[in-house]
C-alpha cells in the first residue's frame, strides 16, 4: 500500500480522459452502491464518461486535476464557476472529486481537495459550493473535516443521482 508520498497531483490532459472515466465509473459503483439504484450503477459506461471529461478539460474556466500513483490515475477533481444555483455571485463550484476504491483512506482525496481549493483561490473565487448525496455520510464527513459546512439547502435536481436528495455544502476560500 502506497501513501500520498507516491502520489502526484497535476492538471489533467486529454490523454488522461479514459483513465479519469474509468476511475469515475469504478468510484461510483463502489461509493454509491446502496445509495443509487443498482441498474443505474451497473449501466455506467466509461466511454460516455471519457467524452464528458475531454469536454470538461477543453473548457477554459474549468480545472481538472488528477492524482497519479506510480503512473496510474487513481483520482480526479474538477471545479469551475458555480453553475446556476443560488450561491453567492462569483462562487466556485467543486463539481467532482472521486478516487479509485484502492486509493481511499490514504490522504489522496484530501490532497486533491487542497489543490482544488488552491486553484479556486488563485482563480479569484472567494467562496465555493458543492452538492453531495444526502445519504452519503462518508463524503459528508470528508467535506466537514476539511472545513465545508452544509448550508441547509436540499435539492433533488441531479438526474445522474436518480433525483435523490442532495445537499449543498459551502466554504469560504
Amino acid at each position: 500500500m502506497s501513501t500520498t508520498e507516491t502520489v502526484e497531483i497535476r492538471e489533467a490532459t486529454p490523454a488522461d480522459a479514459a483513465a479519469i472515466a474509468g476511475v469515475h465509473v469504478a468510484s461510483w459503483q463502489w461509493a454509491y452502491r446502496g445509495h443509487l439504484p443498482d441498474e443505474t450503477l451497473d449501466g455506467l459506461d466509461p466511454a460516455a464518461r471519457e467524452e464528458q471529461w475531454r469536454s470538461a478539460m477543453a473548457e477554459p474556466s474549468m480545472s481538472v486535476l488528477v492524482a497519479v500513483d506510480r503512473g496510474a490515475v487513481v483520482g480526479f477533481a474538477s471545479a469551475g464557476p458555480t453553475d446556476g444555483d443560488d450561491a453567492a455571485p462569483g462562487s466556485a463550484h467543486l463539481f467532482a472529486i472521486y478516487l479509485a476504491p484502492e486509493a481511499t483512506g490514504r490522504g489522496v482525496g484530501r490532497a486533491l481537495l487542497v489543490r482544488t481549493e488552491a486553484w479556486m483561490r488563485d482563480a479569484g473565487f472567494t467562496d465555493a459550493t458543492l452538492w453531495v448525496l444526502e445519504t452519503n455520510a462518508r463524503a459528508r464527513t470528508f467535506y466537514e473535516r476539511a472545513g465545508w459546512t452544509w448550508d441547509g439547502t436540499r435539492s433533488s435536481h441531479q438526474v445522474q443521482c436518480s433525483n435523490l436528495p442532495i445537499v449543498r455544502y459551502v466554504r469560504r476560500l
